[in-house]
């Protein structure tokens, strides 16, 4: 993502190197969506592991990383959780600055609930909407009325703006939305949206599983936002790519060039995602309480991967990797490393 530009705009790398990270809190047991392309497929782990999530638990986490820029409140629907407002409450007393959710914005399209959030301390709210139709979106989540009531929770969120409430919502592409991102970015500006980003597809849980039938070729995603950053005609639109290796969008303006946050959560010990070795270690972490630390950084390792030849790419230090299960598809062919010297402008 971004946080705007000046004058003296850095480079997608130096943002990569100096990005903050926040904390996320896994809340959301359920969720009231059935997204194609959800990462979280093990819906039973996720109810165990969110559920435990107790408002004790929560105070601890928020306790343990206080000074950290975002708290944002994430996995399954967190606004399916009754104890949310109360939760961000408690976040704003002990002094987060930026309090956050993901959500499908369903929840917010009843205002007083919307604004109960914002009152409570919410300041920044990314709502995922997959398409500027009710056909193209719901057809991906597969849930009746989702679209109207995601739209109305945009229009909650607007009306709330002149509280220094933000706005942003996720777009994930797939081989259905991809030809409408023009579309999109148009039709959610309108909506009062402060910036679109459009998130490439993690390729894990259901996106691994209908892979075939939804996952475009990265080189397919960042030819389309380029010709979408030609035909948008704005000089600056509030449009960020995330989540796509560098290598294939080089060329783009790196104002445009968006990225996930890195972050860090606690999960249940036998719930978390991480390399063997390193359980044991962070399993201290959670002094006592049954949590892991996991990090953005440890995800990666789990499940991505790089070549020899990555590490003459001037993004190398930055990079991520490449989905093991995309690679498994596609290979390495369409990935050339961009040579220079590493984080050059």
């Amino acid at each position: 993502m971004s946080d705007g530009a000046n004058a003296a705009e850095p480079t997608i790398a130096e943002r990569l190197t100096t990005r903050e990270e926040r904390i996320h809190v896994s809340i959301g047991a359920v969720c009231n969506n059935n997204c194609i392309f959800c990462m979280e497929e093990d819906r039973d782990g996720r109810y165990v592991n969110n559920s435990a999530m107790t408002t004790d638990r929560v105070r601890w986490i928020l306790e343990q990383n206080q000074g950290s820029e975002e708290v944002c409140f994430t996995s399954g629907e967190p606004t399916t959780r009754p104890e949310l407002p109360d939760l961000v409450s408690m976040a704003k007393g002990l002094g987060y600055r930026k309090i956050s959710v993901m959500t499908n914005g369903r929840r917010l399209s009843h205002l007083p609930y919307a604004a109960l959030l914002a009152k409570a301390g919410m300041n920044r709210f990314y709502v995922s909407i997959h398409g500027h139709t009710k056909k193209l979106h719901e057809g991906l989540t597969r849930t009746p009325d989702s679209f109207e009531q995601t739209v109305a929770g945009l229009a909650s969120i607007t009306k709330l703006k002149r509280f220094g409430v933000e706005l942003h919502t996720s777009t994930v592409l797939t081989d259905r939305n991809l030809p409408h991102m023009l579309d999109i970015y148009r039709f959610l500006r309108q909506c009062g949206v402060d910036q679109v980003v459009f998130n490439v597809m993690q390729a894990n849980g259901r996106a691994d599983t209908y892979f075939e039938q939804i996952f475009p070729r990265y080189t397919e995603i960042a030819d389309t936002f380029r010709r979408f950053l030609a035909d948008v005609g704005e000089p600056r639109p509030m449009a960020f790519l995330v989540d796509i290796p560098l290598c294939t969008t080089e060329g783009v303006a790196d104002f445009n060039r968006g990225y996930v946050e890195r972050y860090r959560h606690f999960d249940l010990g036998d719930q978390a995602n991480l390399v063997a070795t390193r359980a044991p270690e962070r399993a201290a972490d959670g002094r006592g309480r049954g949590l892991v630390l996991v990090t953005r950084q440890d995800l990666d390792e789990a499940q991505r991967d790089k070549r020899q030849a990555c590490g003459t790419c001037k993004y190398g230090p930055q990079c991520e990797g490449v989905w093991r299960n995309y690679l498994k598809r596609y290979g390495w062919d369409e990935f050339e490393p961009i040579l220079g010297p590493p984080n050059a402008r």
